[in-house]
């Protein structure tokens, strides 16, 4: 299972394509209606007569899920809500297994599952290497696998994707293995360089949601562990957050150092400074400006680094098509890329406010649907269907669009009801997460993701969402 989450969006399988979706299925996807089949089965044949009981639970799990399969029926996209209902479905199915079958399997399994955890991760990341070497070579895209928005000729240097969409699902990709690692580092020291690998890769990607994703999630786990600690700890587990931290801070300054030297030697005319204050620029949100050696910077048009059109579920571009106001670079960028010819300058100069100012848009025009009618402000216009919307309010250039948020996203498709319902089950997966053995771990995942919603919406094509907190909350027992 880690080794198919890597691989989340290369290779895939294209089906076909309509004006608001596209139909793709991925290694993730399928291994998880296999994982499901299997699953069931084997829940069937250990509980029988219990199964029911086992599967369905207290109801009050299954309010939301069963929500928003109702909402695919009043849906302004009922074909893409259908999808959305039936992955919904599959993911919770494969918690709930998770929990169920974990105590079929002893210490020599969960042994080997962490291996090919973080085994997996340190692969993902030495690709992610690669692939800026290979781009700064000349590599085409077709080898590198890098998206249009992450070759060296947007800020002068390459900001890998591995195998998934875009920068910010591969950032997201490695907040497990973050969390998980600094975790560990507490109790044994050989997991500081994992943590330290994971965390110079993060910083590559230079995706900002990603990142402070993963940063909100470190402090509340160094808060929690901190206060939970016996008072005759607490200088210890001072003392080993105060190396987290610094190991974190080390991992930034090779990384931005590595980006330095990539905008050097790539064939643009960016220097070392240029490529250092364009990532400082970038993940301060402009707040930090400082000046490279390449003097002043060429007019650009404005578009985002990060996808601001990140596609949702099965609604990903086709292989190096150019996306309006998207991530991918705009059409500038697909023209440069295309061309062949390497400009004098890359097109970014630093901030990218477009990116933000995209995503602030979109959020705007969703809740401005929202509060249209009282129908829509209570149930929402259906699950699948805020692409719809935004389109039928002349609110974005095509059905595709999506909302950029998952809670406004949320809000738009199934109004109050299913936000409080959401936030139901949100409590009381906190209610479990505080009972388990580990629960700083948990909720500092929990945390992450939830942060990490705020920047794009899609859970369909970010499977890791789902997948890693429900399996680490079952497995959790066995990190000792």
């Amino acid at each position: 299972m880690p080794l198919m989450l890597v691989f989340s969006y290369f290779p895939l399988i294209k089906l076909g394509e309509n004006e608001t979706m596209y139909f793709e299925l991925s290694l993730p996807l399928i291994w998880l209606v296999v994982f499901d089949l299997v699953g069931l089965i084997l829940l069937a044949l250990k509980y029988r007569r219990e199964i029911l009981t086992k599967i369905f639970g207290s109801v009050l799990w299954w309010l939301f899920p069963l929500f928003v399969t109702f909402s695919a029926i009043w849906s302004l996209n009922p074909l893409r809500g259908f999808l959305t209902v039936a992955v919904m479905w599959a993911l919770f199915f494969a918690v709930l297994l998770f929990y169920n079958l974990r105590e079929n399997l002893d210490v020599k399994f969960w042994r080997n599952f962490w291996r090919w955890f973080f085994g997996s991760a340190l692969f993902v990341c030495l690709w992610c290497v690669v692939q800026c070497v290979l781009d700064v070579c000349g590599a085409s895209q077709d080898v590198s696998l890098l998206c249009d928005g992450c070759v060296y000729q947007m800020f002068g240097f390459p900001h890998p994707n591995g195998f998934a969409i875009e920068p910010q699902f591969m950032g997201n990709l490695l907040i497990a293995p973050i969390l998980v690692s600094g975790y560990f580092g507490f109790k044994n020291k050989k997991y500081w360089w994992l943590f330290a690998i994971f965390a110079a890769t993060l910083f590559l990607t230079m995706s900002r949601g990603a990142i402070y994703a993963c940063v909100v999630g470190l402090c509340f786990l160094f808060t929690f562990m901190y206060f939970r600690a016996k008072k005759a700890e607490r200088r210890k587990t001072c003392f080993s957050i105060l190396k987290s931290i610094g190991v974190l801070i080390l991992a930034f300054v090779f990384t931005l150092n590595l980006q330095g030297i990539l905008a050097a030697v790539s064939p643009t005319a960016d220097t070392y400074m240029d490529g250092v204050s364009k990532v400082v620029n970038q993940l301060s949100l402009g707040l930090i400006k400082t000046r490279g050696n390449s003097g002043e910077p060429e007019e650009t048009s404005t578009g985002s680094v990060e996808n601001t059109v990140i596609t949702e579920g099965n609604n990903a571009p086709a292989e190096n098509e150019p996306v309006e106001n998207s991530g991918d670079g705009g059409a500038n960028s697909t023209d440069a890329i295309d061309s062949g010819e390497a400009p004098s300058r890359s097109i970014y100069d630093g901030y990218v406010e477009e990116s933000t100012g995209t995503r602030v848009r979109l959020f705007n025009a969703a809740l401005t649907i929202w509060r249209k009618d009282f129908k829509t402000a209570t149930i929402g216009v259906g699950i699948g269907g805020a692409g719809q919307a935004l389109y039928d309010n002349n609110l974005s250039p095509a059905p595709r669009e999506i909302v950029q948020n998952e809670y406004a996203s949320l809000l738009l498709e199934t109004g109050v009801i299913g936000v409080s319902l959401f936030a139901i089950l949100i409590i009381m997966v906190v209610r479990v997460f505080l009972k388990s053995p580990h629960p700083g771990l948990l909720l500092a995942l929990l945390v992450s993701y939830g942060v990490s919603l705020i920047f794009f919406s899609g859970l369909t094509n970010a499977l890791q969402i789902v997948l890693i907190p429900g399996l680490l909350a079952s497995l959790v027992e066995v990190l000792n």
